[in-house]
């Protein structure tokens, strides 16, 4: 026998926080064996909390073999029972136990249960509601199954008088659940996996109680939160060569300060432990492969527990400081200063900073050969984020955080179908589908790609269709043929309705498969690899498990669908950097790292707040004997303190969380107190913190100029509309972008309808109307009106619920519009609505054409030609109008006047006027510009004037096409291309210029 497990029982050890763990526990545990001959350490056993501290144990039994060949012990995790592996499930411990029930087929009853007995809750509960509280029921079970609770007396006297009522409907609920529920386990011959558990854990106890093994048997790293792993621990403490081997016991706290340990408090479960076996810190003794001696190391342990204290005894800080001291005088150092040294803190502005210093912490140890890093992340978004940093130099760290299945490539997939399931016209979760990487539709990607930017910009950019049949009629082949393999691969989805959740998962899993159908057969990655397998389990369980789920309607499968969907994490292998890791809180509790970067130090996340128990209020839980939430701050705050200890650590803390202040993290908040009382500071890492801003910040400022293209006078247009000639002289760029290099705007996906298509419609109406009613107005006119605008709203693709608003503002304008009608028409002047003109004109020795397409020209009995236009926003004032600004009405009249309305004929120029149709009050006005005679005729070979001076200008060759050469003006004009011309960036430099 070995003299490390040659003492009297039960042996319990410690390895002090500040200590590598597992490192010093397979040093220990091989120095002690190994001389015992070859075969004495293969033969021992070791108890682990985790899978990853078994395998980091592995690893660390190789190093300390000093590279020769070395046959570990048998290293189990503690926390994988139910995965049948000795010693824990030898066939006569668990042959009389159930097996136990999968998580997704407890999650489908748990809520089936929860349906059942809504009426006792006096709700009335979709799927998705009815998931929630089945998972706060399943947290409810197996709190009283670890902690070995029988409520059933409790549970009778749960509700006092002075409590709300809601508290009584909750007890009634989890009375009946908790008879029902066993019930239901003992019709499916299953069991709850905590229930087979502890089971196990206590018949292993049992069992080695009264036949307790022979050899080695160690079990190392627990604190024994569940009662049955402490009595678990305790029996193996008796063993004949048994031995348990606790995390960071705080052998140095006082006396007084070690009686007001709670459970918020580091020590608070080892205390719990040691008081369960009847212990005493004294009769703890230190591991023997860690008695090398560490002053920096034992100091920081000090250190840190000494700012973790019990809030009670922090009274005596100062006095603890000066007791440090007078211990420090000894090794002839400051031992706050010493226990600091190797400890920094860096404090980020935003999560996002703070995953580029934890990254780049990460990248900076590859630099050093051998230097190992990790990070303790104690959240999954911040490790994700690390990770995607990380990316940029091809890095990938070991990380056991996982990510959700909704964010995987698969997951996204099925995520997208749920939602087209809603709403499957929804053009934006169309095109997101067309363009996932893993949908084929039968087609090769290069002729899927085609035909998908042919369907994209034909039918699911503007406004959204409303039918499949409309989305039909848009497209020519070859889009219109991949639109209706999109319509088919989708067919199964869109005959979905309220019904069982299985036959809509059913539908969900057809359309997968056809959409990712390869030409030469098969789905692709669809199903392959974790993600795909993670989906598959999933759906398959939903298909045939979730027979205890209520109907669903399409919305509330699809909200079902993403909850299940984010409850899924798929842990990917592969390739991973070896000297890297990304650890969860409980896992870095034994593994170390030269340096550790400690993150997520903000109240709510480390600590967690606690959870929101919708059953019972915290006097219910301790009446009924569950822990208080504060026990799981404890247990934070001990795998705090692990971290805090490592030789190398960097404090990572966040000023703002999701765009919010973020408080510090309490341990943190002490952990600066106490080193401000003792005049020490705590030192940064500003070099990394100035690397992580200037990772990805802009460089100098240097603001582009007012964009000025001098285009080929060949290329520069010779015939324009009379609004590009607006723009010509507003905006020259905008004709250069358009016109020359033809960049049309591109509609978005599912485009609002915005005052544009009211514009449309206003004009559409306007136009149908004056056509099918060219002289009297009809007694019903204003309601042709009316139904003649909500039409051409529809067409524009205004949804329903929209046009309930714009209903009322058309019945206004109808009437308004009726009045106007029969005022102009009074004395019977012909309408010309929509009409085409055209004039060319001579510049220099070349010709120029300006078109004009008129809203409405009236030629009354006098001859004069009254030119209207149709606005659904404000006019252009009267001064734009003189200055040339807004010369579409004015050089409308020229072209009349020069005989260029060819269905009009010769005219003199009339009225110019705008007709602004809003619905509002007042529901339209007149606006005229100039009168009929003199002041229009003016006003219209003034333009012409002025058209022929402006063309004569771009005629030469080195004239520019400036953006925005009318400033005076730039709140009155939006151009389509101010984005590409980067007009907020010359602006905002100064550069505004005074116009031409």
């Amino acid at each position: 026998m070995s003299p490390l497990l040659s003492g009297p029982a039960p042996r319990w050890f410690s390895i002090p926080a500040h200590r590598p763990f597992v490192q010093d526990l397979a040093r220990g545990l091989f120095d002690a064996l190994t001389p015992l001959g070859p075969e004495a350490l293969s033969q021992a056993v070791v108890l682990t909390p985790t899978r990853r501290g078994a395998r980091s144990l592995a690893d660390a039994f190789v190093a300390a073999g000093g590279g020769r060949a070395v046959l570990p012990p048998q290293i189990r995790p503690l926390g994988d029972l139910d995965e049948g592996e000795p010693p824990f499930e030898p066939g006569d411990l668990a042959v009389d136990l159930p097996a136990a029930i999968g998580s997704l087929q407890r999650r489908f009853e748990l809520v089936a249960l929860v349906k059942a007995h809504e009426k006792a809750l006096n709700r009335d509960l979709d799927a998705p509601a009815a998931l929630e509280l089945a998972d706060a029921l399943g947290g409810f079970l197996d709190s009283l199954q670890i902690e070995e609770v029988s409520p059933d007396k409790g549970l009778a006297e749960l509700v006092e008088a002075d409590l709300a009522e809601h508290w009584k409907v909750s007890r009634e609920f989890l009375e009946m659940a908790l008879d029902a529920w066993p019930r239901r386990l003992r019709e499916l011959g299953l069991v709850d996996v905590s229930q087979r558990r502890v089971a196990l854990l206590q018949s292993l106890a049992d069992k080695w109680r009264t036949d307790p093994p022979k050899g080695v048997l160690i079990a190392a790293g627990s604190t024994g939160t569940a009662p049955a792993t402490a009595e678990l621990l305790k029996v193996i403490a008796e063993a004949p060569q048994g031995a348990v081997v606790l995390p960071g016991l705080d052998e140095a706290l006082a006396d007084k300060a070690w009686a007001e340990v709670d459970e918020q408090h580091p020590q608070g479960a080892m205390k719990r432990l040691l008081t369960r076996a009847s212990l005493t810190r004294a009769q703890v003794t230190p591991w023997p492969g860690s008695k090398l001696y560490d002053s920096q190391g034992r100091w920081r342990r000090r250190v840190i527990n000494e700012a973790l204290r019990p809030a009670k005894a922090t009274a005596d800080w100062l006095d603890a400081i000066e007791t440090l001291r007078a211990e420090g005088k000894a090794d002839g150092v400051d031992p706050i200063a010493e226990g600091l040294g190797g400890l920094s803190l860096v404090t980020a502005r935003t999560e996002d900073e703070a995953a580029a210093v934890a990254a780049l912490l990460l990248r900076e140890a590859l630099e050093v050969p051998g230097r190992t890093a990790a990070l303790v992340a104690p959240e999954q978004s911040l490790a994700r984020r690390v990770q995607a940093k990380l990316a940029r130099w091809d890095v990938c760290a070991d990380s056991s955080a996982g990510y959700p299945l909704g964010g995987a490539p698969p997951g996204v997939l099925a995520g997208l179908l749920a939602r087209l399931l809603v709403d499957p016209l929804d053009p934006v979760a169309l095109l997101a589908v067309l363009k996932h990487p893993f949908v084929r539709l039968g087609l090769d990607p290069d002729s899927l790609a085609v035909d998908r930017i042919g369907l994209e910009a034909k039918a699911l950019r503007g406004a959204r269709r409303r039918s499949w049949a409309e989305l039909e009629g848009l497209c020519e082949p070859p889009a219109l043929d991949l639109l209706q393999r999109l319509q088919a691969a989708l067919a199964p989805l869109l005959t979905v309705g309220h019904g069982r959740p299985a036959a809509t998962a059913r539908a969900l899993t057809e359309t997968l498969e056809a959409l990712c159908a390869r030409p030469e057969g098969g789905t692709g990655p669809l199903w392959s690899g974790h993600e795909g397998e993670c989906l598959a389990r999933l759906l398959a369980g939903l298909i045939e498990e979730s027979d205890g789920l209520p109907d669903t309607s399409p919305r509330a499968f699809a909200e079902l669908f993403q909850r299940l969907m984010d409850g899924e994490t798929v842990r990917a292998g592969g390739a991973t950097h070896p000297r890297l890791r990304i650890l969860g809180a409980i896992e870095a509790r034994l593994t170390r790292a030269d340096i550790l970067i400690v993150a997520g130090l903000e109240e709510g996340v480390w600590p967690k707040g606690a959870p929101i128990d919708p059953f019972l209020s915290r006097p219910m839980r301790a009446k009924i004997g569950l822990p208080p939430p504060e026990r799981r701050v404890g247990l934070a705050a001990h795998d705090f303190a692990q971290a805090a200890c490592a030789p190398e650590v960097v404090l990572l803390h966040t000023e703002r969380r999701d765009g919010a202040p973020a408080i510090k993290s309490r341990w943190l908040w002490r952990l600066e107190a106490l080193a401000k009382d003792a005049g020490v500071a705590i030192p940064g890492r500003p070099d990394v913190l100035a690397w992580a801003r200037a990772l990805d910040a802009a460089g100098d400022y240097a603001p582009a100029k007012r964009p000025a293209p001098v285009p080929p006078l060949e290329h520069r247009p010779r015939k324009m509309a009379v609004t590009r000639v607006e723009a010509l002289t507003r905006d020259p760029y905008a004709v250069w972008a358009r016109d020359i290099l033809k960049l049309y705007p591109l509609q978005r996906p599912d485009e609002a309808i915005d005052a544009r298509a009211r514009g449309t419609a206003i004009h559409a109406a306007f136009e149908t109307f004056a056509k099918d009613h060219p002289r009297e107005v009809p007694d019903d006119g204003a309601a042709i009106f009316e139904a003649l605008y909500l039409a051409a709203l529809r067409a524009e693709g205004m949804p329903e619920e929209a046009l309930a608003r714009e209903s009322a503002l058309a019945r206004e304008a109808a009437e308004w519009v009726m009045d106007l009608e029969r005022e102009r028409r009074a004395d019977g002047r012909t309408l010309f609505v929509e009409v085409y003109g055209e004039h060319t004109l001579k510049v220099g020795d070349r010709a120029f054409t300006v078109t004009a397409k008129a809203d409405r020209i009236e030629r009354d009995p006098s001859g004069f030609g009254h030119i209207l236009d149709y606005k659904t926003g404000a006019a252009p004032s009267k001064k734009q109008v003189e200055t040339g600004f807004s010369p579409q009405l004015t050089l409308t009249a020229a072209i009349l006047a020069k005989g260029g309305f060819r269905a009009v004929g010769p005219a003199s120029p009339g009225d110019l006027t705008y007709v602004e149709v809003t619905g509002r009050k007042p529901a339209g006005r007149v606006e005229v510009r100039a009168a009929a005679g003199p002041e229009s005729e003016d006003a219209a070979f003034k333009a012409l004037e002025g058209l022929a001076e402006l063309i004569a200008r771009y005629d030469d060759p080195a004239q520019p096409y400036r953006s925005r050469t009318a400033p005076q003006f730039v709140k009155a004009y939006v151009s389509d291309y101010d984005h590409l011309a980067r007009v907020f960036e010359w602006r905002a430099s100064g550069e505004d210029g005074e116009g031409e």
